[in-house]
């Protein structure tokens, strides 16, 4: 058996500039992080003239088919078919957390399963060269309105600014901050579940619709990359990032008026109030993991308002996509294959 592990992330700053939408004429950049908490994907080899199916596919649902066109989840059948995989393979699908929820798990799961379908063909890949395959899938295949720093996040990990300039073109620079540093900032960053869970790409097909008209708001949230990377390497008072993450979040429910539900605003503004400096939803709005910037002696405070809400706690610059765990049962796969032709 092979088990890939990739992470989810936390996008700070950028989210929205990271479509090729935007990026192809203006260039566009995300600060973000990965996270502690992980999408898994197993795949094992069995042998189908033991069974009646050759392709076993377990998520929510269970899936038992003859051939890859007769599997009805669009990211198991295209990513099975791109990796010329037809048989004799069980997939299954783990995951840390709830998809839909802002931190990245649609892309993190194709990449996890781009790793352990090459993995289980005796491939490698690792990198950007993983996160350019899931792109690629995503937009043209799938065709999924997505954007381009999920894949990264989860194929690269890290604390990271990444620049986008084209779909194949992506830079990615390592935030340069000491273990005490990352402590300090991760000490006051707290997630809450609003309790609503969306469709991202049906949210993020509107925003890209209105590109012309959010040009000014988006060239504003790509500055703010940059300000937030120079606050966190500078050594400058965490509660500037705080002040950043407030005005990203003002711009991002400009974009459009459906981005932050009356309930998120009230969560929001009560927050603040009760002693939070920033926040933002996470993803592309609507629902999902409300992050909120809190200095420690403040969060009780905060928890009392928030207490409807389940509390996350992440650790951040999580390793990127790999493979934790392979038994080496893929061996003998193409000689069985040929047997059975």
């Amino acid at each position: 058996m092979i088990i890939t592990k990739a992470p989810l992330r936390v996008s700070f700053f950028g989210g929205g500039t990271d479509y090729p939408e935007y990026f192809l004429d203006q260039g566009g950049a995300v600060l973000g992080a990965a996270i502690n908490k992980y999408i898994y994907i197993t795949a094992n080899q069995f042998m189908s003239k033991l069974f009646d199916y050759s392709i076993r596919i377990s998520y929510k649902r269970t899936e038992a088919v003859r051939k890859v066109d007769d599997v009805e989840h669009t990211p198991f059948r295209e990513t099975l078919r791109h990796c010329g995989i037809e048989r004799d393979i069980e997939l299954g699908h783990f995951a840390d957390l709830p998809a839909f929820t802002g931190l990245g798990s649609s892309s993190t799961f194709t990449v996890a399963l781009l790793q352990a379908l090459h993995a289980y063909a005796g491939r490698f890949r690792s990198g950007l060269e993983l996160a350019y395959e899931a792109i690629q899938l995503e937009r043209h295949v799938f065709e999924e309105c997505v954007g381009c720093q999920d894949q990264v996040l989860a194929a690269v990990g890290g604390f990271n600014l990444i620049e986008f300039r084209a779909e194949n073109n992506i830079i990615v620079h390592r935030l340069p901050l000491s273990p005490a540093r990352l402590r300090e900032f991760e000490d006051c960053l707290v997630l809450f579940f609003t309790g609503m869970c969306r469709t991202a790409s049906q949210i993020a097909r509107q925003q890209v619709a209105r590109v012309g008209e959010n040009r000014p708001a988006l060239r504003e949230m790509r500055s703010l990359v940059d300000a937030g990377w120079e606050v966190l390497a500078s050594g400058s008072a965490l509660s500037r990032f705080a002040e950043l993450l407030d005005r990203g979040w003002a711009l991002k429910r400009s974009l459009d008026p459906g981005v932050s539900p009356p309930e998120v605003d009230r969560m929001y503004n009560e927050a603040r109030a009760a002693g939070a400096l920033g926040g933002k939803l996470l993803g592309a709005g609507r629902g999902g993991f409300l992050l909120l910037f809190v200095p420690p002696e403040r969060l009780a405070q905060v928890r009392r308002i928030m207490r409807g809400c389940v509390e996350l706690r992440v650790s951040l610059g999580a390793p990127g996509c790999h493979i934790a765990h392979s038994d080496g049962a893929v061996q003998g796969i193409e000689e069985y294959a040929l047997k059975e032709e």
